[in-house]
Parts: C-alpha cells; structure tokens; sequence
C-alpha cells in the first residue's frame, strides 16, 4: 500500500494536531520492573497516548477495538501495512516513504512526546551491570562513548559493563565510518564494539578470551573481557542466533546469552545503554528477556548527542521514516512483552 497518509494528504482541510509536550517512557524503569501490573498500566498508557493516535489517524487508520491485547495486535497489522519501510531488510536499507511537510512535522513531534529523541539521564546513581547494545559502526563507537561518559561522571557499576553485539559482517559505510574516525574496526559489528571499547576506556588487550567458533556466525559466539584501571571490568560479547537457520543474533539473543555468563541476580539493577530512538522498543524487549525471568531491574537511556565527547561521531540524520519504523518496533515489543506476562 502506499505510504502517503490518507484522506490527509496536500490540499484538505484535515487539522493536524501539533504535540509539544515531551513526556518520560511510561515504563518501569530504575527500580525492581518485574511488577507484571506496572509494566501493563506503562503499555497501556503508552499505546493509548494521544500522540500516537494521532499518528494512526493522520494515516488514514481506526483505532482498534477490545482489549490490550486486541489493540496491540491491530496497531501491529495498521503499523505492519503503513510504517514498515524496512520489509525484512536491515536498517539502512530501509526505504524513505513520501511524506508532507505537515505529516512529517506531525511524526517528528509524536516522536519526541513518545519517547524516541531526547535523552534522559540513568535514574540511579548506581547499578549491578551497565550493557551497552550494539548496532551499526557509528552507533557502537557512541554507545560505548557514553557508556565511559557515564561511569566518568559518577555512575557507578558493581558487577560489568558488558558490550554486546553478534558477528554482522560490516558494510562498506560502517567500514569508512570506523576508518573517518580514525579506528581499525574490523570486519564485524563486535570486531567494531571491541575497538570501540580499546577507544574509549584505554585498554589494548583483553586479559581473558573465550567462545566457539563453529564455522559459522550465526551459531558462534565469543568473549573478550578487558580490565581497564579504575573502571569495571568491561566484557565485549557476540552471541549465538536463537533461530541460527533464520537470522543473526538479535538483541534479545544478546541479553539472554549475557545474561547466563554473567549469573544475572534477582534485584540486579541494569542499565542499558542504546540511542534515543531505540529506547522504547529496546527497553521492552529488556524487560521481557532479563526483568520478567530474571527479576531484575532495567533502566534504559540513550545517549545524550549534546556531548562534546560525541561531536567526531555524528548521528547519521533521523527521518520520518526512521521514525514510524520505531514506533513500529515499539508497538512490536510492547505486544511481545504483554504475551509474556
């Protein structure tokens, strides 16, 4: 179906709702999160918010009716036909919708009120484990920026800052990205993640190794803990693929093999470190993976791009697109995370 919003387009009269108000994740965060009624009441407020409705009605959708479960799954289906620009290919190869100036404006502040652009701060001045999720080259070299940002500030982390990512071949961008600043990164995303850490915590070899290489990337899996002075130890993991046949390790994949080698406990406080945009959906999927098995905590922040630290490595720019595609996301791992409780 095509992606301009519909009966909204250029030339009707059909208002758009301007949403100024940003608002914090309406999601248990920085304290025990394994409290199945708080997490439903933050979904639920989540997917209820006005922002978002306004979303589905610029886009020409019905609001879905029934429960929660009924409402997250038609927000999943209208989400699947109008805002999915990715159809099973990575996050870069996502493709741009046409939009109007007003729509996009729209999205842009739908994104801010739910969550998704402007970074908030750890809630708690000290935490079991820091985790650092992976992603594109650009991406791993600020989060775990950040991450050494953070604990130079005064965070403090009792157990590891873990740094997870799989073995995703790089491509040719990441790799002139890595090469613009000024850092050997290798042929994968943790190859990247690992000289992401020798940057930012000033370490030049890990003290302990460990892994399977099983002649493939998507059943292997490795472990390179370093020991940088006067910080946690801080461990770079690439996981296995849960679906190895399917796909690459995801994110998910990445926290539950985590969480087994670092012996997660009961009352653990985690904070998670991603980019803004991913804080919601990333968030969910942490409190369905490590809080509810684990009965932990979870905090999850994106990186602050206000950082003068951060100013040799660039965002690349956010779009509408990159946006609805999200939103998308976060809708996907609140349904997940409400079928799990």
């Amino acid at each position: 179906m095509p992606e301009r919003p519909t009966p909204s387009s250029p030339g009707t009269a059909t208002p758009v709702t301007t949403v100024t108000e940003v608002t914090p994740l309406p999601l248990a965060r920085g304290a025990f999160a394994a409290d199945a009624g708080a997490i439903v009441d933050g979904i639920a407020a989540w997917i209820a918010s006005a922002p978002l409705r306004g979303l589905v009605d610029r886009f020409g959708g019905r609001w879905p009716t029934g429960d929660l479960a009924a409402v997250l799954a038609g927000l999943d289906d209208f989400s699947a036909r109008h805002w999915d620009f990715r159809a099973g290919r990575e996050r870069p190869e996502a493709r741009e919708p046409a939009l109007d100036a007003a729509t996009a404006g729209l999205v842009r502040d739908a994104a801010a009120a739910l969550g998704l652009v402007h970074a908030v701060p750890p809630a708690l001045p000290r935490y079991a484990h820091l985790l650092v999720l992976g992603g594109l080259a650009h991406a791993c070299l600020r989060r775990v920026s950040y991450a050494a940002h953070l604990l130079s500030r005064g965070v403090r982390v009792t157990g590891e800052v873990a740094v997870l990512g799989s073995h995703r071949p790089l491509s040719d961008v990441e790799r002139r990205t890595l090469a613009e600043a000024g850092v050997a990164g290798g042929e994968t995303e943790v190859d990247a993640l690992d000289a992401a850490v020798r940057l930012a915590f000033g370490v030049t070899g890990p003290a302990e190794r460990d892994g399977l290489d099983a002649g493939h990337p998507h059943h292997s899996w490795s472990s390179r803990t370093y020991r940088p002075a006067g910080a946690p130890p801080v461990r770079v993991l690439a996981a296995p693929s849960s679906e190895p046949e399917r796909r690459r390790a995801h994110t998910a994949d990445t926290q539950r093999f985590w969480a087994g080698h670092a012996r997660l406990a009961a009352r653990d406080e985690v904070l998670l470190v991603t980019a803004p945009i991913y804080v919601p959906f990333q968030h969910c999927d942490a409190l369905r993976t490590l809080a509810l098995p684990y009965r932990c905590g979870i905090d999850t922040v994106g990186v602050d791009p206000a950082l003068p630290d951060l100013a040799r490595l660039p965002e690349p720019t956010l779009t509408p697109g990159r946006y609805l595609q999200e939103i998308r996301s976060a809708i996907r791992a609140m349904r997940a995370l409400h079928a799990a409780l």
